[in-house]
């Protein structure tokens, strides 16, 4: 074993990279980064019926999304390659005939049927259901006629059936699993290709790893392949079994409690730095207990001493004020950069014009990102000023509209606005002022039922950032425009 820290993730690619995959991941580079470590990513693809190269692409890319930069890997390389368990077939294949030639591995000829209802038998008798060794000591008779038979075998593991397997846990402590609980499973299957349990030890030997960081539900798998490990002579790493994340009912999180994926979450308008953030909160938190802080400060301070033993909660109310708190606060040319996709995605910009206007984008995004929770909201909050509003908001119509004099009061206010010479905050707020004062309103009462006449809305920016962005000929058609509206939709018709 190296004196080098090396970790690894590796996904299996059946699906999409998701939360608690994504976090595993997480926790893995910030071990090796804080201990001048390495990275490996593995790609997990011994399962040939699930396993697509899809799958495959959308790891990587929601890796990359991530910042999740590993060292060795897929498109990267490195000294212990392929990367890929099924580029290493032959290493499994030559590990599994050691086993059997050293008597440590046989041949099992028995077929699904046979132990499906073996199985059945010993749920019935009232006992766990276990593989029984009934080819562990099978003669070269019986193996010829099993083969003759056209059977093709699987390779199974002889495992102590007295004694304790012990699992050290840096983060659970001492494990103590019965030996007579575990039985001979299976190291490689008829096709000729290897387990789970089997590949990933031969794998984490071969690549030096020094720790496996992973989640808890794999620690059931962690005796049999350290009982992999004593049969192949292999030095144990370190293991680490990090808590699972569940839903808020505290069930298992799945689909019906919203965006599980990263992927999902990015086409939400979710930040890849507010995930990085609230996934390093999952389960483990910086000393000084802050909840917003960065990938740096998270490598300084994380250790898997100060991992919680406990479930972590996915909580998507926190992710989304994280979320709005990376919003606000990250570099506004990087925020009109992953707002745009979403601009043009909803038909609010076309795209061969986004950088034309990217210095009137960003105006805009300057004004509003401080309302939004995520650039899919925020792209919803702009809209209205880059089109023309189709509706009104029907609460603001009742309370703003249908008053009397509403639509005189806009032809007025457009009217003010008109016969300014320069068209700033100041000059249009004091025109606007010195409206209402003339005809004994307060300013309130120009202030709201403009603001629904040119954003469709009762809530947004402050309204004079806003008339000034629209710019003048815009902002005055709009509010005649609304009281036209007034004239002939509301109680206001009999005001002018």
């Amino acid at each position: 074993m190296t004196d080098k820290v090396r970790v690894r993730f590796a996904p299996s690619p059946t699906g999409s990279l998701h939360i608690g995959g994504a976090r595993t991941a997480l926790f893995n580079l910030l071990f090796a980064r804080h201990n001048n470590g390495v990275f490996v990513l593995r790609i997990e693809d011994t399962d040939t019926e699930r396993s697509t190269e899809e799958s495959v692409a959308q790891i990587l890319r929601s890796m990359k999304w991530l910042g999740l930069d590993w060292d060795e890997g897929p498109e990267k390389g490195g000294d212990y390659g392929p990367y890929f368990q099924s580029q290493r077939l032959e290493l499994y294949r030559k590990e599994a005939q050691r086993l059997l030639d050293e008597g440590k591995a046989y041949y099992c000829y028995c077929t699904p049927e046979e132990l499906a209802a073996r199985r059945e038998a010993m749920m019935k008798a009232g006992k766990a259901p276990r593989y029984e060794g009934l080819c562990r000591n099978l003669c070269d008779e019986d193996r010829k006629r099993y083969e003759a038979e056209g059977r093709k075998p699987v390779i199974r593991l002889k495992v102590p059936q007295e004694g304790q397997t012990v699992v050290e846990d840096i983060i659970r402590g001492t494990v103590v699993f019965e030996n007579s609980v575990l039985d001979d499973f299976i190291i490689m299957k008829s096709n000729g290709m290897p387990t789970y349990n089997f590949a990933c030890v031969v794998d984490d030997h071969a690549m030096k790893i020094t720790h496996v960081i992973r989640a808890e539900e794999h620690l059931s798998n962690t005796p049999k392949q350290i009982q992999v490990y004593k049969a192949l002579g292999y030095e144990l790493p370190r293991f680490a079994h990090v808590p699972m994340i569940l839903a808020p009912d505290r069930s298992k999180l799945s689909k019906r409690h919203g965006a599980t994926s990263v992927e999902e979450f990015r086409d939400q308008g979710y930040l890849s730095q507010a995930i990085i953030n609230y996934l390093t909160l999952l389960g483990w938190s910086p000393l000084d207990s802050e909840e917003i802080f960065d990938m740096e400060k998270a490598i300084r301070e994380f250790t898997l001493e100060r991992v919680n033993k406990t479930a972590a909660i996915y909580d998507i109310k926190k992710l989304t004020w994280i979320n709005g708190h990376y919003l606000r606060e990250l570099d506004l040319d990087y925020i009109t950069d992953q707002v745009i996709p979403f601009m043009v995605k909803k038909g609010i910009i076309a795209e061969e014009d986004a950088g034309k206007r990217y210095e009137y984008i960003k105006q805009v995004v300057a004004v509003s990102r401080d309302r939004a929770k995520t650039l899919d909201e925020l792209a919803d909050a702009i809209a209205f000023f880059f089109k023309d509003v189709a509706e009104y908001e029907e609460k603001g119509v009742k309370k703003h509209f249908f008053k009397e004099n509403a639509a005189e009061l806009l032809i007025k206010g457009a009217e003010a606005l008109e016969r300014l010479d320069e068209f700033t905050h100041e000059s249009t707020e004091r025109a606007f002022r010195s409206l209402t004062d003339s005809i004994g309103l307060k300013a309130a009462e120009l202030i709201h039922p403009t603001r629904l006449a040119i954003t469709g809305r009762t809530v947004g920016p402050g309204l004079f950032e806003i008339i000034v962005l629209l710019g003048k000929e815009e902002t005055v058609k709009r509010m005649r425009k609304a009281a036209d509206w007034i004239k002939n939709h509301g109680t206001g018709a009999s005001a002018s």
